[in-house]
C-alpha cells in the first residue's frame, strides 16, 4: 500500500501553510519552490485541498492560499481523503457472503483510518516551530 506523492506534497503543503502568519497568503510558485515541483503541478494539488475547504484560496497579484478559517484542526485523514479519495484500499475479488479475509482487511483499514483521524497536522506544525526555535 502506498500513497501518491500528491499526498506527501499536499501534506507538506498544508504544514507550510500553517507556519505561516495567520492571515498571510502564500502564492502557488513560494509553495512550488519549497517543494522543487512545477507550479502546474502543485495548482491541481491546491484545487483539491481548496475543494475539500482545508485551505482557502484568493485570486489575483497578491493571491494566495492559507489555511481555511473554519479549519482548526486538519487530520493526516482529511488530507488524504482530499487528494486520494474516500475508498476502501481492498476489495475482495470473491464474492461470497461473510468472507472472513474482507471482514479483516476492513478491520484493518478501519483501525488505520481511526489512527490518521487522531494524527493532526497542527502538531506537526507544533513541533516543527519548536524545532525552529531551537535553531
Amino acid at each position: 500500500m502506498r500513497y501518491s506523492n500528491a499526498t506527501n506534497y499536499a501534506l507538506h503543503t498544508i504544514v507550510h501553510l500553517m507556519l505561516q502568519p495567520r492571515e498571510s497568503l502564500v502564492g502557488v510558485q513560494e509553495l512550488a519552490e519549497m517543494q522543487r515541483l512545477s507550479p502546474t503541478y502543485l495548482s491541481k494539488i491546491l484545487t483539491k485541498l481548496t475543494k475539500a475547504g482545508l485551505i482557502q484560496s484568493t485570486p489575483g497579484a497578491k493571491g494566495g492560499y492559507k489555511i481555511s478559517t473554519t479549519k482548526h484542526e486538519i487530520s493526516f485523514l482529511d488530507v488524504i481523503h482530499a487528494i486520494e479519495g474516500d475508498t476502501s484500499l481492498f476489495e475482495c475479488t470473491i464474492h461470497h457472503e461473510g468472507c472472513l479475509i474482507e471482514s479483516t482487511m476492513r478491520k484493518a483499514e478501519k483501525n488505520m483510518k481511526s489512527e490518521l483521524e487522531s494524527m493532526l497536522l497542527n502538531d506537526i506544525a507544533d513541533e516543527a516551530k519548536a524545532k525552529q526555535k531551537k535553531s
